[in-house]
């Protein structure tokens, strides 16, 4: 059964496989997926600017500007959802591209099926429609409003991706106690390319830390996990 949405889902898929490309965006075509495929990285950079897509499909290996330099200029112009494709699958190669900006790795050779479940997920997150209404939390100054997907800090809004924003409101719903890596990607987790290994939830602890600004809000908790602490006082006290 195909998921519903309120509006077609776009994708820009960036892929220089004529083949791939065209076998994909036939199969997601035909399941309500609208496909603005370009084969090189400049070409990526440029069509990311000019639309908003609900995903970007991002091949690692590119003519020209490689995948992991199209995903950090994506990533600074905006938050949306990359799902990076590649037939490299080791975890440092994994963990490269999230560390990038990438929400997702999918490897190549991949099942249509798995693809399109991977963009319907990233889709629902980002369009705050998944599982049951929850309600709004402030911790400190953090203000996190589920429904709509926005994050504030001291009145100024966050720009943080929808895996992001699922993390920060795990760790809200338990601030002050330690999370572990297994219980965030319990929460949190896109399918099994994030299962797989652990190191993914550092890689995004990192980049919301560095989001966040506030040095010591995110604690690191040696051999427990994570924590999100109430205040800027509260994390000055923790690491005294």
């Amino acid at each position: 059964m195909l998921a519903s949405f309120d509006a077609p889902i776009q994708v820009l898929m960036v892929e220089d496989d004529e083949r791939l490309a065209q076998l994909t965006e036939r199969y997601l075509s035909k399941r309500g997926v609208m496909t603005t495929r370009v084969d090189d990285g400049e070409q990526a950079i440029a069509a990311a600017s000019k639309h908003h897509y609900d995903v970007v499909l991002l091949d690692l290996m590119l003519p020209g500007v490689d995948g992991l330099t199209v995903c950090e200029a994506i990533r600074e112009r905006g938050d949306v959802p990359i799902i990076m494709v590649s037939a490299r699958t080791s975890d440092d190669d994994r963990v490269l591209g999230l560390d990038r900006g990438a929400d997702d790795y999918v490897a190549k050779p991949f099942n249509p099926r798995e693809l399109l479940a991977r963009i319907h997920a990233l889709v629902r997150r980002e369009r705050g429609q998944v599982g049951p209404a929850r309600r709004r939390l402030a911790v400190g100054q953090l203000s996190l409003d589920p429904r709509r997907m926005q994050a504030e800090l001291g009145g100024a809004a966050l720009s943080l991706t929808a895996y992001e924003f699922r993390l920060l409101y795990a760790l809200a719903e338990h601030s002050g106690r330690p999370l572990s890596r297994e219980r965030l990607l319990d929460r949190v987790h896109l399918g099994k390319a994030e299962e797989a290994f652990a190191r993914s939830i550092d890689v995004h602890v990192s980049r919301l830390r560095r989001k966040l600004g506030v040095p010591g809000m995110l604690q690191t908790v040696r051999g427990r996990g994570y924590m999100l602490l109430n205040d800027a006082a509260e994390a000055e006290a923790w690491s005294e």
